[in-house]
């Protein structure tokens, strides 16, 4: 149906890299004592795939099985990837920040032959339902040197060689798991065809990059939009550090000194609230150049709109680039040339401000199902507020008829290589979503330009309808309010109902320190029943969304949580998205009262 690019398989892609870019370095891990980066070559990679790839070999694993793991993203994952799409096998990627549960469910659902583990700790939680499984026949702990351990099967393979083999492109390559909003996950089933396309077609988008390239791996590769990310550096003979975690993105990205960035807008969200933070409380001259840029940037990129330019306006923001820009760059490292950013939508003031300070980003969308890039804004064509125009073969088309015949939005559906098989063993669930002729209905409302570029107006599952009529899309509120400096989380509810309401979890960093300055209790409970915090986190919110939203959106009453939602508690999924229905039963009665007459 599609003229694939070659290689159509990952195996072929890392052996291509590990002759041509054996020296280069590939993976790198932090030293935390040192607090430098240690690297593997290529040329050491592939020997480590070719031995764990004929260890598992003599286990028993051959084409179409089922290789579990669950660890966080580092060497052992990628060399776990790799190995078992030698054997034409499939991995089935888990969390290790997951409810036991789910990884119950998975390992289940998807029949794990070979199952590894991250650590002893997460064996020790797991343990006891693994007996009760019928297809798993080995645990593999990866840390340690002893029996059962990865470095025992690494150095059994070592001592049996069995050559890979490359798979068809239509082998299934990955089977990721969606953590959804609602009910069991659902498992994405994608060939090794899927999986390349979308990598082809995302380089297409950046031809710049090269060898010479560098990441900080920020995303889970057991999410379809970090896994995109090795694979592309993996064909490039780029490179990739891992973050050590999300609270030391910040010192990493000294470390690392990346060219480029995969990323969710929350990233670049955090550091340019943290920005605005830091200026306002130091004032001064500091605070006055940061502004100067700000305006000069924005007023320089408006006159280049136009085909005008100013000498003023140029010295103003070559001053401020000069002296405060510069610096900023040299904290992400000082090497950024931009960052491709999704999941969520991107502010575009936000984007904007790295726009105007040299930073580009690049907003994508997509979704597991496709493996995951559907459109991608990039150098050479980029609409700021868009998500760009289609990737590579793929195509975009908008399904007016379940939004109605007058309306500028409809159904995102997507076409393309990079669609997924289905979703494994739910032929129902896969019939509900893909087309007759093969396309994807994402479920997402959007609309498309003259000149193809795609803007994402809502969700279909998610939009509501207040009492009076008017459609009201919560994400996009929620993501607003979370722009907010002393917002962590939120949720809007008024499905059927006279007007919204909101559920915020403030960010208690930002908060205490308002506190302090008010003497207001340091107890979170009790400083989130003063009436003078509720109304400064009230008016903060409304003065946040007043000039985008229409007032029947803006919420009218407020429901401060001091419990934040996480994963341990089941209000967000693996990708922070939240989960309503959850949210909503935890906090029913306070929700009702806010519509007590």
């Amino acid at each position: 149906m599609y003229q694939l690019v070659k290689p159509d398989n990952i195996v072929e892609i890392l052996e291509n890299s590990v002759k041509k870019y054996s020296q280069n370095p590939f993976l790198g891990t932090k030293n935390k004592t040192l607090q430098q980066y240690e690297w593997i070559t290529f040329g050491d990679f592939g020997k480590r795939v070719d031995n764990l790839r004929s260890g598992l070999s003599q286990m028993g694993i051959q084409k179409d099985d089922a290789v579990g793991i669950i660890c966080n993203n580092s060497t052992d994952w990628a060399v776990c990837f790799f190995a078992t799409s030698g054997l034409d096998a499939r991995l089935v990627p888990m969390y290790e920040a997951e409810l036991a549960q789910v990884w119950k469910y998975i390992i289940n659902d998807a029949q794990i032959k070979v199952l590894f583990i991250s650590k002893k700790e997460i064996y020790a939680k797991i343990k006891d339902v693994l007996s009760s499984i019928p297809t798993l026949e080995k645990v593999i702990v990866m840390e340690g040197d002893g029996p059962d351990t990865m470095t025992d099967l690494e150095k059994k393979g070592a001592a049996k060689k069995v050559k890979s083999i490359y798979p068809d492109s239509s082998s299934i390559c990955i089977l990721i798991y969606t953590s959804g909003t609602t009910g069991d996950p659902k498992g994405v089933l994608l060939s090794q065809a899927n999986i390349t396309s979308n990598a082809h077609a995302a380089m297409a988008c950046f031809p710049e990059m090269n060898e010479n390239d560098r990441a900080l791996s920020i995303l889970p590769w057991a999410h379809v939009f970090g896994l995109a990310e090795l694979v592309i550096y993996c064909h490039l003979g780029g490179s990739i550090g891992f973050a050590e975690s999300s609270t030391t993105i910040a010192a990493d990205l000294g470390l690392v000194k990346p060219t480029m960035l995969t990323a969710v807008p929350r990233v670049f969200n955090k550091v340019y609230d943290g920005l605005w933070t830091k200026m306002n409380e130091e004032g001064g001259l500091a605070k006055t150049l940061f502004v100067m840029g700000v305006e000069s940037g924005k007023k320089k990129r408006e006159l280049n709109e136009q085909g005008k330019s100013s000498f003023m306006t140029n010295l103003k923001f070559k001053i401020a680039d000069t002296i405060v820009f510069k610096k900023i760059r040299e904290k992400l490292g000082g090497r950024l040339r931009g960052s491709m950013t999704g999941s969520a939508m991107m502010n575009p003031e936000i984007a904007h401000f790295f726009w105007d300070m040299g930073i580009p980003l690049y907003d994508a969308y997509g979704l597991t199902e496709t493996s995951p890039g559907a459109t991608m804004n990039r150098p050479t064509k980029y609409r700021i507020g868009s998500v760009g125009p289609a990737m590579g073969l793929g195509k975009i088309v908008i399904d007016k008829s379940v939004t109605g015949p007058d309306a500028t939005d409809g159904e995102i559906i997507i076409y393309g290589p990079n669609v997924m098989q289905g979703y494994h063993n739910k032929p129902e669930a896969t019939a509900a979503v893909m087309t007759p002729d093969g396309g994807f209905r994402t479920g997402d409302r959007g609309r498309l330009d003259k000149d193809g570029f795609l803007y994402i107006t809502g969700r279909l599952k998610e939009q509501f309808k207040l009492e009076n009529g008017k459609y009201v899309f919560p994400v996009a509120i929620e993501e607003d309010i979370k722009l907010n400096h002393y917002v962590e989380n939120a949720m809007i509810y008024g499905e059927g109902r006279e007007f919204n309401v909101a559920l915020i979890v403030p960010d208690f960093v930002a908060l205490d320190k308002w506190a302090g300055k008010n003497n207001l209790p340091k107890d979170h409970a009790e400083l989130l029943k003063r009436e003078e915090t509720r109304k400064f986190l009230e008016n903060e919110i409304i003065n946040q969304l007043k000039d985008t939203y229409g007032s029947y959106e803006i919420p009218r009453k407020f429901i401060f949580i001091e419990e934040p939602f996480s994963l341990e508690n089941g209000m967000l999924t693996q990708t922070m998205k939240l989960k309503r229905r959850v949210v909503f039963d935890k906090y029913k009665d306070q929700i009702e009262k806010m519509y007590a007459k």
